[in-house]
């Protein structure tokens, strides 16, 4: 499942007014995608100096990938 999808799902479930007009879903999704995109690069350390680091900046472009639909959710 791709994040997207998930957030999609997660919209379609909200009681929004405007749920019934086509692309509603997305036009919610797109800022909450965007400010967790923000989120995690404000997390992203630039060089990984250290394994702790490296681990964090793992982490933080796995979750981009999910974020941009490049990476499927874990299991």
């Amino acid at each position: 499942m791709k994040f997207q999808e998930l957030l999609i799902a997660a919209v379609q479930r909200a009681e929004i007014p405007l749920r019934f007009e086509p692309g509603a879903e997305e036009a919610v999704a797109k800022p909450v995608t965007e400010v967790l995109r923000a989120w995690i690069s404000a997390h992203l350390p630039e060089h990984a100096e250290s394994d702790f680091d490296a681990g964090r900046r793992a982490l933080a472009v796995q979750l981009m990938a999910e974020l941009d639909g490049a990476a499927d959710l874990p299991e």
